[in-house]
């Protein structure tokens, strides 16, 4: 099982990523996290390498090679690209605007993304968060649309109904001559940016400034355009100047090798196959060209710069290990911290046992004391019934019995068990299978139930139920549970047998426990948080 997992990892990262250094990165990362065991500092290493919206897969490649204890806050601490389309509806007219800005664009070889929300506006109100991937406005797909053209489409319409999906990353500038730099939200939004309602394609990428530029070209009287042209590979499609002869009519008007050819005499180019690109540039000696200045560049690369995308690529490996190296010494001195933190509160502990333990002692020697001192005040001082002068012939009078010992107190332990049943296992620590926030100061205990007949609990709510979580709503007479007794109404089901259940459906839930109390074995252990003391009824809300 466990090779089969890890050859399936491997496979994907093969697909995923092409840069050989980064491969090496990532194996090393999981190779140090198996190690150190320190989840937060693996996902923050992941982050450097799993850097755009197609890598993401792999986050749900490496869950499984996280261990079973880890796998809930690894979840918490990745993000996750929601498959589900959500439509919501803006007012253009609106006297804040739409109040959210826009990244992207064919022209860009990435999908339109929202890089920020205003505050309080109405993207805001609406639910839209930053990272979010448009993929229609008002029905139309702009999966084919360069950004000028999106933002026509969006001023055709008073309201804009907009179809999102979250991904959780945005596309952003970057200092470097790669084409597309990609950011997580949790990063971007730590750094300041203009919060003002603005719809903005990408000014920069990679470095350099990519323009929409119109020339005019007459070929009366030529020998020809003097261009050679490619089509894009799949991950960047588009019509390309490859070649551009010096001395060209091209060459003085400014064409160069890889501006990106958008629209030749009204025709768009963007999504013409190559045969027909070639037949619009010779149908006519005159053309007025639209191209976008340098942005196929990459595409066409001599060897030296070749090289030097090589050498700059090493130079970002060693960067990242740079990173994993101050992430490490940053964590040592935080479990250092830890540590400390964990000693001390250890202290306490055992101060606060002790302090029980000789509380106990003196009240139990004090009524020791107190029930000394009451019988010998009865032996002194209790009245006595004078003897009757005993008749001729009948026997004395009886002994009378004494009087039965006074009874002491019980122990706190024992008032404990009799006023409240506390039929849970001791010692247990919820921080060894969920989150803090999870815990939450929450009352959590595990709980060893005797396989007797059934279970005869029922559950309902479920993470994509209202309630979000898996409760307890009926306790049935005579079941396992009842037997036990350390179960009620409300309470939420966290676990059974080592399988946590904070993020399963009612379905799952229900064919967990039944798989639980029909596995081999006497017992069951269930992990649960105690309902607050109120009717349970009232924490349901219906929709």
């Amino acid at each position: 099982m466990e090779r089969r997992v890890a050859r399936e990892f491997r496979h994907k990262v093969e697909l995923l990523i092409a840069n050989e250094a980064e491969k090496d990165y990532l194996y090393d990362v999981l190779r140090m996290y198996h190690q150190s065991m320190d989840l937060p500092v693996l996902v923050g290493d992941l982050k450097l390498v799993i850097n755009e919206p197609s890598r993401l897969p792999l986050f749900d490649s490496i869950r499984p090679l996280i261990p079973l204890k880890h796998q809930v806050e690894y979840d918490l601490l990745t993000p996750k690209r929601s498959r589900k389309l959500k439509e919501v509806r803006l007012d253009r007219t609106h006297p804040d605007g739409l109040g959210l800005s826009v990244r992207g664009g064919l022209e860009f070889g990435c999908g339109l993304f929202i890089s920020q929300i205003m505050k309080d506006g109405q993207a805001e109100s609406v639910g839209l968060q930053i990272g979010d991937e448009i993929v229609r406005i008002n029905g139309y797909s702009i999966s084919s649309c360069i950004h000028e053209e999106i933002i026509s489409l969006i001023k055709t319409k008073k309201i804009v109904s907009l179809k999102v999906r979250h991904v959780g990353m945005i596309p952003v500038k970057s200092s470097t001559e790669d084409l597309l730099k990609w950011q997580f939200v949790d990063q971007f939004m730590s750094e300041s940016g203009d919060k003002k309602s603005s719809v903005a394609g990408l000014a920069s990428i990679g470095g350099k400034e990519i323009k929409e530029k119109k020339v005019f070209l007459s070929l009366v009287g030529t020998t020809g355009m003097g261009i050679s042209i490619s089509s894009g590979p799949r991950q960047k499609p588009g019509i390309y100047i490859s070649n551009v002869k010096p001395g060209s009519l091209s060459a003085e008007v400014g064409l160069k090798m890889g501006d990106q050819i958008v629209e030749v005499n009204g025709v768009d180019f963007t999504n013409l196959d190559h045969q027909e690109a070639v037949r619009v540039l010779k149908s006519s000696r005159s053309l007025t060209i639209t191209v976008l200045t340098g942005a196929g560049r990459e595409l066409f690369m001599t060897d030296e710069e070749r090289l030097a995308v090589e050498a700059r690529r090493e130079l970002d490996r060693q960067e990242l290990m740079h990173q994993k190296r101050v992430a490490l010494e940053t964590n040592k001195i935080v479990k250092e911290q830890q540590e400390k933190e964990r000693l001390r509160k250890m202290e306490i502990s055992q101060k606060t046992a002790e302090e029980e333990d000789r509380y106990r002692k003196e009240m139990e020697k004090i009524e020791a004391e107190e029930s000394k001192q009451h019988r010998a005040w009865e032996e002194d001082w209790a009245p006595r019934d004078s003897p009757k002068p005993p008749r001729a012939g009948s026997p004395g009078p009886p002994a009378s019995p004494s009087p039965p010992p006074p009874k002491t107190r019980s122990s706190d332990t024992d008032e404990e068990e009799e006023e409240g049943f506390r039929k849970y296992e001791e010692g247990f620590d919820p921080y060894s299978m969920f989150t803090p926030e999870q815990v939450a100061e929450r009352d959590i205990r595990l709980l060893r139930i005797k396989k007797d007949g059934q279970l005869d609990v029922a559950v309902e709510g479920g993470v994509e139920s209202p309630l979000g979580k898996l409760v307890v709503s009926a306790v049935y007479d005579g079941g396992a549970a009842d037997k036990h007794g350390g179960i009620a109404i409300g309470d939420e089901v966290m676990a059974v047998n080592g399988k946590i259940l904070t993020d399963v459906t009612l379905t799952e839930g229900q064919n967990s426990l039944e798989r639980a109390w029909k596995s081999g074995g006497d017992w069951i252990d269930l992990v649960i948080a105690v309902s607050p003391p109120k009717d349970y009824e009232d924490e349901v809300t219906f929709f």
